[in-house]
């Protein structure tokens, strides 16, 4: 079994995924006692993501492999197909991949290991948004009819990709915001000033110069004052409203530095929780294998 991402799995796949995060938050204990190998590829850079899914390997008692694309033979010109047969071959019993390309994944069918999808260029990231709906289930206790507001780099964004497809089949009520030139066609999209005040969720999104032509005019005061949470915004919020970022933060862009640890933001929950929903996944692959 593969998770690469959230559209091939069914609704009740992703609530036993969350179920049974929020059990290893709880305090459930599986232990494989060292005897399997989880092999982390990153291709991109990466901190949250990489580092949780070491440690929620290391929290199952599997020992781990952390591949360095730099000091790789991929310098070489190996193929991703045969970096991954090589993890496969010498005994890794799950890999989880991050790379640039859009759906990578699909030029590893012939492996015999399961993949779990940290990330694939600007499509998927389930890891991250399982971790964003724990962290809703936790708050809200559902789903069904909550209102959430993503604002900023939406069409270079995999977390914005990723969320807005699953949220709606949860029945959550979802839209976009931020600069126009950001903006995803198709998408449900509303000045950020029209909604701050109506929804449950705020979910701000960094701003991705590295996936953009040219950032020349960019301007972090002028982002900030236009499509930031500012201090203004966030008195209007409603009282039992959430802040969610998946990280990093550019703290005064996307946020105002003191709202990143104020008492409406979630920010560092999200990355606690992403351990446990690693957790979660990689269990799910390996009992299954």
């Amino acid at each position: 079994m593969n998770i690469v991402n959230l559209q091939e799995l069914s609704l009740e796949s992703i609530h036993e995924l969350i179920d049974e995060a929020i059990a290893f938050k709880n305090g459930k204990v599986v232990d494989y006692q060292q005897k399997k190998v989880v092999a982390n590829l990153f291709f991109e850079p990466s901190t949250r993501t990489h580092y949780s899914f070491d440690m929620a390997a290391g929290n199952l008692g599997c020992r781990t492999q952390n591949f360095e694309s730099n000091n790789s033979s991929v310098t070489k010109g190996e193929t991703l197909y045969d970096t991954c047969k090589l993890f496969e071959s010498i005994g890794c019993s799950a890999l989880v991949i991050r790379h640039k390309d859009d759906d990578y994944y699909k030029q590893l069918e012939g492996l015999k290991i399961p993949i779990l999808n940290a990330g694939d260029g600007k499509g998927n990231h389930p890891s991250q948004s399982l971790l964003d709906l724990m962290t809703i289930k936790e708050e809200f206790g559902y789903f069904e009819g909550l209102k959430i507001v993503i604002v900023g780099d939406v069409v270079h964004s995999r977390v914005a990709h990723s969320n807005y497809d699953v949220m709606r089949r949860l029945g959550m009520e979802v839209y976009t915001s931020g600069p126009l030139e950001y903006k995803e066609e198709g998408y449900n999209y509303v000045p950020f000033d029209d909604i701050i005040d109506t929804v449950d969720i705020v979910m701000l999104l960094r701003v991705q110069h590295e996936r953009h032509q040219d950032d020349s005019n960019f301007s972090a005061s002028d982002y900030h004052e236009q499509y930031g949470l500012t201090l203004k915004r966030y008195e209007r919020m409603k009282d039992s409203a959430i802040i969610m970022h998946p990280a990093p933060v550019n703290r005064d862009v996307e946020i105002k530095d003191e709202l990143v640890e104020s008492e409406k933001s979630r920010i560092f929950t999200q990355m606690a929780n992403g351990v446990f929903v690693r957790m979660a996944m990689i269990h799910k692959v390996l009992e299954n294998e």
